[in-house]
């Protein structure tokens, strides 16, 4: 497995070109095991359909064991209609930025497999006046037109079919990545990378590195991985907002400049602690998230499933979040692997013992 080696600007976009909208993630799945096999001990497939990477410790048994998870679908659309003149009327999949949606470039998925390239277009401002003219238009106003005639479109396209973004990744100067999906495949190239620096590394606990399905819409991927692989911990890592146009010092977090470590309801203290001291010894560019609240990501269905499980959350920084031009750091998905694999790499076996030792 050369490629994990690891020149994310040749691996990561090809991951990013992979389709994986939530709820139907089978064709990123599929790849993902190809790379994650040789890497762990076991690796298989939950009944909803997310990935599950073993490597087993060397301590003895039984073992701890911890839970990474990143998921691994994207945000998309859905043909809810084809009209007379072939042109498709969507319906969302996950949260979208309807602002950059005009005239975005679109793979819609046929059942014969050959996908159709579209452009989304916008109906007329002027068909539309009860929108406001500085507002972004609805996505009743938008159709996805593929160029081929009404009888060929009706023939390929259902509805329910799915429609992921089509604009190229770019790498920017060997520092930056540009494109669809980096919420959350630049996530689980992280853990790729860890699993990646683990197999090369002893560590006394076991560990199950998820790529979780459908956190778009529902979490249910994290929820139900969490109840039945019942780790003793976990850490989530994600996308937070990264600082640029609009979004204030206080709103987010610099590009290339650490990893956001999660401080807050969904978050266990010491998993916070425990993160924020390994990047502190070995010099790993960090931040802290304050979320008094609810996370919106994968930390928070995996604190409450089965019994409930300690939980960390680390992330990533990204600008445009939900638009089909989303940006990150690579170097910062390359610090949450290297912090991911120090931490797990000196983790003691009286750690679980700790995280359950509340103190009144």
């Amino acid at each position: 497995m050369a490629a994990l080696t690891f020149d994310l600007c040749t691996w990561l976009p090809e991951l990013l070109r992979t389709p994986g909208v939530s709820g139907h993630e089978a064709p990123v799945r599929a790849w993902l095991q190809e790379h994650w096999q040789p890497l762990a001990h076991e690796v298989w497939t939950t009944p909803l359909g997310s990935l599950v990477a073993r490597r087993y410790g060397t301590g003895p048994e039984p073992r701890p064991r911890l839970l990474l998870a990143a998921h691994m679908d994207t945000i998309g659309l859905m043909v809810a209609h084809v009209d007379d003149a072939g042109w498709l009327a969507v319906a969302p999949i996950g949260g979208l930025d309807l602002r950059l949606l005009p005239n975005q470039a679109v793979w819609v998925w046929t059942e014969d497999e050959r996908p159709l390239y579209g452009v989304l277009r916008a109906w007329p401002r002027e068909m539309v006046p009860e929108v406001p003219a500085d507002k972004p238009l609805p996505l009743e106003a938008l159709r996805v037109e593929t160029g081929l005639p009404p009888q060929q479109v009706a023939r390929r396209v259902r509805p329910g079919a799915l429609i992921s973004f089509a604009p190229q990744p770019e790498c920017l100067d060997q520092r930056f990545i540009v494109g669809p999906g980096l919420d959350n495949r630049a996530s689980v190239a992280a853990l790729s990378l860890t699993l990646l620096a683990l197999s090369r590394r002893e560590h006394a606990w076991d560990v199950d590195v998820v790529a979780t399905v459908q956190e778009e819409t529902t979490m249910a991927g994290a929820a139900t991985a969490g109840y039945d692989l019942a780790p003793q911990a976990a850490v989530a890592v994600d996308v937070t907002f990264g600082r640029g146009p609009g979004v204030a010092e206080h709103q987010g977090f610099p590009l290339d400049g650490g990893v956001a470590l999660g401080m807050g309801a969904n978050i266990h203290p010491k998993i916070y602690a425990a993160l924020q001291e390994t990047a502190r010894a070995f010099d790993i560019p960090h931040h802290t998230e304050y979320l008094p609240s609810y996370s919106g990501t994968d930390a928070a269905a995996l604190q409450v499933a089965g019994r409930g499980v300690p939980t960390g959350l680390m992330s990533i920084p990204l600008r445009y979040m939900h638009t089909p031009v989303e940006m990150v750091a690579l170097d910062d998905i390359r610090r949450v692997a290297h912090l991911l694999a120090a931490w797990i790499g000196a983790l003691p076996r009286a750690f679980a013992a700790e995280l359950h030792a509340w103190e009144d």
